[in-house]
């Protein structure tokens, strides 16, 4: 299947604001629309886990019977309706190939309909969970959907690295936040590939054309207690081993991880790892094909040793 293209670098080149450089054309890193540019198996399946059209995600399994690791994989894209799943067919494939059943998550972003503060969120909190609706299932072609639920990895790339480590953090959740919900699925570790996890910051610099605004409905002043249920700096995993990866090269968004890592180092929750990936600027890590992937398979594997 040929995904289809979208001008996502042009897109692109307008969301670097002030202070978040972006890397000089002569380092040819990777943009979004390589990620799309080369023809990658149909999931063997897509399945909705809710009744909007954006309320869907993507099964691919590896060879074997199972019961099968779960990687929960769940895509960035600045939360904007502009950036979809389909730029991460590769890695979502990648990671079935190397052992893993993926479940990969769409969800309404800004700039599409129910966008937003708090349904934004709940569409990841209920593909998340509906991952144990999935086991047991037997799919159109017969095969049996047999998952390990002891062992979800959540993994997520960008925007979608904050909301793994979201995933992760669940059960810390105020209940009286709009974004409670109950019994949330147990995440074993958390792999989070370039987390852009500094949503004061970025609120404060206006990032991706302000829309962190856009996403939480107000700043972090206006409405503290959505920032604290749902910001990867104040609302961190409880005992979940993390493994964070960080381009080198990535001079936009590289900073965020790095003080995402120096925060959780701090607060101590959970034992965190950084990797510091010295040819990647922020795509290489979900392009199989590259220098970097070896590394994020290899934070994996210490994930699933654990």
């Amino acid at each position: 299947m040929r995904a289809r293209r979208i001008t996502a670098t042009a897109f692109l080149g307008t969301l670097w604001v002030a202070g978040l450089a972006g890397p000089t054309a002569a380092q040819q890193l990777l943009t979004p629309d390589d990620l799309l540019a080369d023809e990658w198996p149909e999931p063997a399946a897509v399945i909705p886990y809710g009744p909007d059209p954006l309320q869907f995600g993507h099964l691919r399994l590896p060879a074997g019977e199972g019961p099968h690791p779960v990687v929960l994989f769940i895509h960035g894209g600045c939360y904007l309706s502009v950036f979809d799943i389909r730029h991460a067919a590769a890695a979502e494939q990648a990671f079935a190939e190397a052992g893993y059943a993926v479940w990969s998550v769409e969800y309404r972003r800004v700039g599409d309909a129910g966008g937003g503060w708090p349904d934004t969120f709940l569409d990841i909190a209920a593909g998340v969970d509906f991952v144990r609706d999935l086991n047991g299932r037997t799919l159109g072609d017969g095969t049996a959907v047999r998952l390990d639920l002891d062992r979800v990895y959540a993994i997520g790339h960008s925007a979608g690295a904050n909301m793994a480590l979201w995933a992760a953090a669940r059960p810390r959740i105020d209940p009286a936040s709009e974004v409670h919900t109950e019994d949330p699925l147990p995440i074993r570790g958390v792999l989070a590939l370039a987390p852009a996890a500094t949503l004061a910051r970025f609120h404060e610099i206006e990032v991706c054309g302000g829309v962190i605004d856009a996403l939480m409905g107000g700043s972090p002043s206006e409405v503290p207690e959505r920032y604290d249920a749902v910001s990867p700096m104040r609302l961190m995993p409880e005992g979940v081993p993390q493994e964070l990866v960080v381009g080198a090269l990535d001079r936009s968004w590289g900073p965020a991880g790095r003080a995402y890592y120096e925060a959780a180092m701090a607060d101590g929750r959970a034992p965190v790892t950084f990797v510091d990936a010295p040819e990647s600027g922020h795509f290489e890590m979900i392009a199989p094909w590259s220098s970097t992937w070896p590394l994020v398979i290899e934070a994996l594997e210490r994930l699933s040793a654990r």
